[in-house]
């Protein structure tokens, strides 16, 4: 994972050192020494993450996060506040001010990779769909703001995972009567609770006696119903590793023992308001999309929704040296169910098949159907290797179950996909569409039912 990281601090020796840890892990980090000069560079709409010093000169970091969570065009930037500051008070004015996380000085590595890494991840959700916004020429940047204004995070519902029935009661009082929280001291029960609850956010402790938390967050993370919701987990100092193989399964956040009632407070309100305004935004998106860019008989995005969207993401990946892939897909033997069961039949199968490839991508990715049988997904900060293993879940969530179809029950279908990477040498989007539909191609003479990848 890259990103663009603005560093904050009047103190150039403090610049330096976060420079060479976060360029160690690949990280492009642009330096900034006051909040004036903070606010410019974010402005320009090339930075991905701030870290940002709190004591500084003329203006402090309480105030330059303020100014960007107010603009509309740097709102949406995650903001990490750094300080030597360590009252809880801080750690809450600075939350409380818009900040997304905060750090204390001096920075330990496994904190300051863990947060970066994972609100990264949701900057990047972010930029995609406010990117599909412009696309659809329906959706200004103000009317985001707006959405993110109306927004509040009181009355959040809770789902509180910890085997240990009387430490959770104490942290569901820390957050209650605000929230709505309820207890789940059996983890095995996971998917019957969160089944039914509509929660928006996880909170899971680190010590679940018999059960192994990660595969709790895991298992949050593949349920239809929790799969977009935050996650913090609560977890020992001394659990470095676990909390950061937890962000890379998904986790949003983590607490430390012993929990702070207002630090808690704080960062469920920051998860639960991210998470309300990605809602709000989906659906803002969604229900101010003109009929012509979208697939009246799958919902999808059209084909001319998709070649005007590839070619600003296409740009994008360019500009920035981002990674950026291609999926095509083809109905096995579509023709043969018009043929034999009518094209009625045929259109369910469009429908299921959409359901099913919506189901199994990534949120950040682009599902079209561009014509006939024929679909495509674009995947943005996706690698090679990243986008077979997206294709091979698509392609097991259609071979494995049958097609239950009004006119013809029981039906198997197959698809076969072809994939491309962008490479140096696509000058134009349509060299990576024609070198993933040439591994379609490849995909069905070898057999259908099938991944092939493609190289330039």
């Amino acid at each position: 994972m890259t990103a663009r990281v603005l560093v904050v601090d009047d103190i150039p020796t403090n610049v330096k050192l976060l420079e060479a840890r976060l360029a160690a892990e690949y990280f492009q980090v642009t330096p900034a020494y006051s909040g004036a000069e903070a606010l410019e560079f974010c402005r320009g709409g090339h930075i991905d993450i701030v870290l940002l010093d709190v004591m500084m000169p003329e203006m402090d970091g309480f105030e330059v996060c303020r100014r960007l969570k107010a603009d509309p065009r740097t709102h949406h930037i995650p903001v990490v506040m750094v300080t030597a500051l360590d009252q809880v008070s801080d750690r809450v004015k600075g939350l409380e001010a818009g900040a997304d996380d905060f750090l204390n000085k001096p920075v330990d590595d496994t904190q300051l990779m863990a947060r970066v890494k994972s609100l990264v991840r949701l900057k990047v959700l972010t930029d995609e769909l406010r990117a599909r916004a412009v696309t659809g020429q329906q959706i200004a940047i103000e009317d985001a703001a707006r959405v993110m204004d109306s927004v509040n995070s009181d009355g959040g519902s809770i789902l509180l995972i910890d085997t240990d029935s009387r430490q959770a009661e104490r942290l569901a009082s820390y957050l209650e009567p605000l929230h709505k929280v309820t207890i789940l001291t059996e983890p095995a029960d996971l998917a019957f609770v969160a089944g039914d609850g509509g929660f928006e956010l996880a909170l899971v402790s680190s010590a679940l006696g018999d059960h192994d938390p990660l595969r709790v967050c895991s298992q949050l993370r593949t349920l239809e119903q929790t799969r977009l919701m935050p996650i913090i987990l609560v977890a020992e100092q001394a659990e470095r590793d676990k909390i950061v193989r937890g962000l890379d399964l998904g986790v949003n956040d983590f607490i430390l023992r012993p929990v702070e009632r207002h630090e808690l407070a704080a960062r469920v309100k920051t998860q639960i308001k991210r998470h309300r305004y990605a809602i709000e935004l989906r659906e803002s998106v969604s229900s101010t999309m003109q009929l012509a860019v979208v697939d009246e008989l799958t919902g999808l995005y059209n084909r001319r929704y998709f070649d005007r969207h590839l070619s600003l993401m296409f740009t994008k990946a360019q500009q920035q040296g981002r990674h950026m892939a291609v999926m095509m897909l083809d109905l096995d033997f579509f023709k043969s169910i018009n043929d034999n069961h009518g094209h009625g039949a045929g259109d369910e199968v469009l429908r299921e098949f959409a359901l099913r490839l919506q189901r199994n991508i990534r949120g950040v990715d682009l599902a079209c159907r561009y014509g006939g049988e024929e679909f495509v997904v674009l995947m943005p900060d996706t690698d090679a290797a990243l986008a077979r293993s997206v294709a091979e879940r698509v392609r097991a969530a259609v071979a494995d179950r049958e097609f239950e179809v009004d006119d013809a029950p029981g039906l198997t279908i197959t698809v076969s996909a072809g994939l491309a990477a962008i490479e140096n040498d696509d000058a134009h989007p349509d060299a990576l569409l024609k070198r993933a539909d040439t591994a379609l191609y490849r995909a069905k003479h070898a057999g259908r039912n099938r991944v092939v990848s493609d190289a330039a």
